[in-house]
């Protein structure tokens, strides 16, 4: 059973607030929303490029791009327990198998068909998945990608079967917008240009002596404290 640690102080501390309770797994009070126009697969960005492909095998490598990002968050994003990636990306794999199975067949055969020999086609698709699955490798937008990856799996495990080609084409965009890194979005947490920075001290050895005692003569009028900062009387 997955453990909801958190949740309840979550709930609490909004409740105290007066703000509506954070659903579980939601890292921010306001998230980015990174919804976008559905996609076809031939995009840029989207998925890896399948030069001369049809309608039929983009939408296949559509899918099985949604499949390899979603097995990514499987793997990547096991610090969230809430997120539950894994079991619904277990789920997808049950319930979509003829789906997902028929998209790699597809594939398959589009590498076979372009490339100049049986070795070449299996040594291009290997490459594909290869680059299919580095293009969902985040640091920085873990968090985003992890959440957004949650919702879609979620939905994924129930969308009838024969429909995960259609949720590919409505959530990938989406889905590679998450990839991009954002914090908070309900509260700035950035410091304004117009504030001044913060004065150091000057730290040389020149400017003490063995009493580090301050020597104007040598280094001028001490900068520190700042102005309004007072030191404790010795």
């Amino acid at each position: 059973m997955t453990e909801w640690r958190g949740v309840g102080a979550a709930i609490a501390l909004a409740a105290a607030t007066g703000m509506a309770a954070p659903a579980a797994a939601q890292f921010f009070l306001k998230p980015k929303d990174m919804t976008g126009a559905p996609v076809k697969g031939d995009e840029p960005g989207i998925a890896i490029p399948l030069p001369g492909a049809t309608a039929a095998e983009r939408r296949a490598g559509l899918v099985w791009t949604m499949r390899a990002a979603l097995n990514v968050a499987a793997l990547q994003c096991q610090f969230e327990p809430t997120l539950t990636t894994v079991r619904s990306y277990n789920g997808i794999l049950l319930d979509h198998e003829a789906e997902l199975k028929a998209a790699f067949d597809s594939l398959s055969r589009y590498y076979a068909r372009t490339a100049k020999t049986k070795a070449a086609g299996q040594t291009a698709l290997d490459q594909y998945g290869t680059r299919t699955y580095s293009s969902f490798a985040t640091v920085a937008a873990q968090r985003n990608f992890c959440e957004t990856a949650h919702g879609i799996a979620r939905d994924a495990v129930f969308t009838p079967r024969g429909g995960f080609g259609d949720l590919a084409e409505a959530r990938m965009r989406e889905l590679r917008n998450s990839l991009t890194p954002y914090g908070e979005q309900l509260f700035p947490r950035y410091i304004p240009l117009s504030i001044a920075p913060t004065p150091v001290p000057r730290l040389e050895a020149i400017c003490w002596n063995k009493k580090g005692e301050w020597q104007p003569k040598k280094c001028g009028s001490q900068n520190w404290p700042p102005a309004g900062i007072g030191i404790a009387a010795r």
